[in-house]
């Protein structure tokens, strides 16, 4: 049985993530001032008896955060009718999920890179049937993390590290072996607000 933000359906989730225009925007703190570049990603939660997010871990020999956890998305292509196809059109091609099997409930602030990419979370639901062939070009495998723990405050906490000999904080999740940390964190800690912020 279900509890607390897990009980939450399609519709409420839907109706939750109308209701955040009031949200900022999220940023990494290094992020560039400048335009950045339009990219989306699809923010996959799985219809499972425990709810749970669906993340990647990128490919080790990829020359941009090789290895990391992220959801799958990418750069808005010229074709792309939107932000949300670019969500769906990466997704398919980097883990063969069907765009037929998402159901697209909203999306979340945009999120600013260091890298200089504009990200906007689009969220699906997606029923756990689901038939997955990852790219090997750029997806090494897939995991799930229960939505509890993924937006638990006691789970998704702020850290801090030097790079290039400046304090950088950022937000990292564990869950056994798998740890999502930076922009992709912070997306989390984007849902988390949307979710409980508006019940």
């Amino acid at each position: 049985m279900r509890s607390g933000i897990e009980q939450l359906d399609a519709a409420e989730i839907a109706a939750r993530l109308a209701r955040i225009s009031s949200l900022e925007s999220g940023a990494d703190e290094m992020a560039p001032s400048t335009p950045s570049v339009d990219a989306a990603v699809l923010v996959p939660l799985i219809n499972r008896a425990s709810m749970s997010l669906l993340f990647t871990q990128r490919a080790a020999h990829l020359k941009a955060h090789a290895g990391q956890a992220s959801f799958p998305g990418g750069r808005r292509e010229p074709a792309d009718r939107s932000l949300i196809d670019t969500a769906l059109r990466e997704t398919e091609e980097e883990v063969g999920l069907d765009r037929s099997q998402v159901q697209v409930l909203g999306q979340l602030p945009p999120y600013r890179t260091v890298t200089g990419f504009r990200v906007t979370p689009i969220v699906g639901w997606i029923e756990p049937e689901l038939q997955l062939t990852l790219d090997p070009g750029e997806v090494d495998r897939v995991f799930e993390i229960p939505l509890a723990i993924a937006l638990s405050p006691s789970h998704l906490i702020r850290q801090s590290a030097i790079y290039k000999g400046k304090r950088r904080h950022y937000h990292v999740v564990k869950h056994e072996d798998n740890v999502v940390w930076g922009a992709t964190a912070g997306m989390l800690l984007s849902l988390q607000e949307a979710l409980w912020q508006f019940a």
